[in-house]
């Protein structure tokens, strides 16, 4: 379909889709040239300082030139950046492998693991030469990063047992998994990270404390787990009976039929709720600030609290907003081709 044909059948194939195409390049025509004055042709570029900024009437990119490092890594030290940053490059190409169907084979978990201990070694240090950081210390991007994909990990796994004890015929083990589905999906995230940041400890014996990364990280688990539980669930709902019957037929046991017929069929059916939860998750690491950790948009706005740079928090905020925009919309395409791939045994 040529250029022409499609703008008349998507865009003036009626009166009505008329009128709001021409209502929508005119709001177009009033807010984009005005945007591109203020984002590109008045705005400051490279180093400078706040008064630059002033000078140049636009946008303030000059702030991203000096902060970035505060907005990306935090308060970690400065001279040690390279290991966060490093750390992030891991994360990153193991995700880009992992996203590869032809690379869905065992030893994925096991780089997986690897990857997770050479990035505790590079984030923690203390070992091999490396300085010392405090857990306190880490911030802005790596520790979104690590909170989020290890809650996710962590959080599929115990969905799935969540999703099949709900339907067990057990009543201990459904009545165990329903209360706690129920209970955790009936609160608030900052409910559960002030319980494990403040409540938990206060039963613990004096003297034993538990690193903040690592109570933020269990209460985003056991909350993203309740919700991803019933996504399983609905997936699980939608199997016909018959491939129960079909499992049971071919002499298979409860664990095998689930591993080999049922689950790889409902995981399949509920792949955009599912990653949906992905989404809520990782953008639900900026609550961490309960804890006292200083995520991504924590640091930006850690790197804002400079009077002299605070009145650019809109650029500030837009970098931040795009950085989680381009995790979110990777996770959303990934989905859709991973849907395609997985549904063309069907169609």
């Amino acid at each position: 379909m040529n250029p022409s044909s499609w703008i008349k059948a998507n865009l003036f194939n009626s009166p009505v889709n008329s009128l709001l195409t021409v209502l929508a390049l005119a709001l177009l025509g009033q807010v984009v040239p005005p945007l591109v004055d203020w984002a590109v042709v008045r705005a400051s570029w490279g180093p400078g300082d706040p008064e630059t900024c002033r000078r140049a009437g636009g946008a303030c990119w000059t702030l991203l030139t000096e902060k970035h490092r505060l907005m990306l890594f935090g308060v970690y030290p400065y001279d040690q950046h390279w290991r966060p940053l490093l750390a992030m490059a891991l994360f990153v190409a193991l995700l880009a492998v992992s996203a590869n169907r032809r690379f869905w084979r065992p030893w994925l978990g096991g780089a997986w693991l690897l990857t997770v201990v050479v990035i505790g070694i590079l984030m923690w240090g203390g070992v091999l030469g490396l300085v010392p950081v405090e857990t306190s210390q880490w911030g802005g991007l790596p520790l979104t990063l690590v909170i989020a994909v290890l809650a996710i990990a962590m959080a599929f796994p115990f969905s799935i047992l969540l999703a099949l004890g709900r339907r067990s015929e057990l009543p201990a083990i459904k009545a165990l998994s329903v209360g706690y589905i129920e209970l955790v999906r009936g609160v608030p995230l900052v409910s559960v990270l002030f319980m494990a940041s403040v409540m938990f400890p206060l039963f613990l014996p004096e003297g034993i404390t538990i690193d903040k990364v690592l109570r933020a990280l269990v209460g985003m688990t056991l909350f993203t787990a309740a919700y991803l539980a019933e996504a399983v669930r609905g997936g699980l709902q939608a199997i016909p009976k018959g491939q129960f019957e079909a499992a049971d037929a071919l002499g298979l046991s409860y664990w095998q039929g689930m591993r080999l017929i049922v689950l790889p069929q409902a995981l399949r059916l509920v792949i955009p709720p599912i990653v949906n939860q992905f989404i809520t998750c990782f953008k639900d690491t900026s609550l961490v600030t309960i804890v006292g950790l200083y995520d991504l948009l924590a640091a930006t706005k850690a790197a804002l609290n400079d009077p002299g740079w605070r009145p650019f928090f809109v650029e500030g905020y837009l970098a931040a907003a795009a950085v989680y925009f381009c995790f979110c919309f990777f996770m959303s395409r990934y989905s859709q081709w991973l849907e395609r791939e997985l549904a063309k045994g069907t169609r």
